[in-house]
């Protein structure tokens, strides 16, 4: 019980900050404004990880690695963390191991990632239906635009109603299916098998 409470805190507290450190990763990768609200609380939750990284960890490609790469970590630790705590036995070849937890944490992240943008798009779309000119609408609509994009394209308005985040939803539930297939291909280098 103790343990469960313990792994529940840990979780909890982990995906937070991998959730912060990702929407700084998102926000610099679109170039957002952090004169904001939101803006603000991402950096003040994620400053005192990302600026020392920033010292040793260049961008790659524009992206803001020092972001990236902690929310990682975060990811990884809380995989071994709950693999620890469910008692599943690691196997001998350490190698193997480390290779699987790091696999399993970076398709962790990749479902986070995938939630996230599900969680943008979803208020994004609130944002165009019920306040489009409300203060923190341009954030959403700026941070969901490259993910819309593609999809709006190919799909025509409808009576003047943008049905291409129906479609985009129903896109990143398939990718969070074949996501969750990745992870378990991960538990035979962790087992040993």
């Amino acid at each position: 019980m103790l343990a469960n409470l313990l792994l529940l805190i840990l979780n909890f507290a982990g995906g937070f900050l991998s959730l912060m450190l990702l929407a700084r990763f998102f926000m610099q990768w679109q170039r957002v404004s952090f004169h904001n609200e939101i803006g603000q609380f991402v950096i003040a939750t994620t400053d005192w990880c990302v600026r020392p990284l920033r010292r040793v960890l260049p961008g790659l490609f524009g992206l803001d690695m020092a972001s990236l790469l902690p929310a990682w970590v975060v990811q990884t630790v809380l995989a071994f963390a709950s693999l620890a705590a469910r008692g599943v036995p690691f196997g001998d070849n350490i190698a193997g191991v480390l290779l699987g937890v790091w696999g399993i944490g970076l398709v962790d992240l990749m479902q986070l990632m995938v939630y996230m943008v599900i969680g943008i798009v979803l208020i994004s779309a609130v944002f165009s239906w019920v306040n489009p000119h409300a203060p923190m609408a341009p954030l959403f609509f700026t941070l969901a635009a490259p993910f819309l994009r593609p999809f709006r394209k190919l799909i025509p308005l409808v009576a003047n109603v943008d049905l291409s985040p129906l479609v985009l939803l129903l896109v990143l539930q398939i990718l969070l299916m074949l996501l969750a297939r990745i992870g378990g291909a991960f538990t035979p280098l962790i087992v040993g098998l």
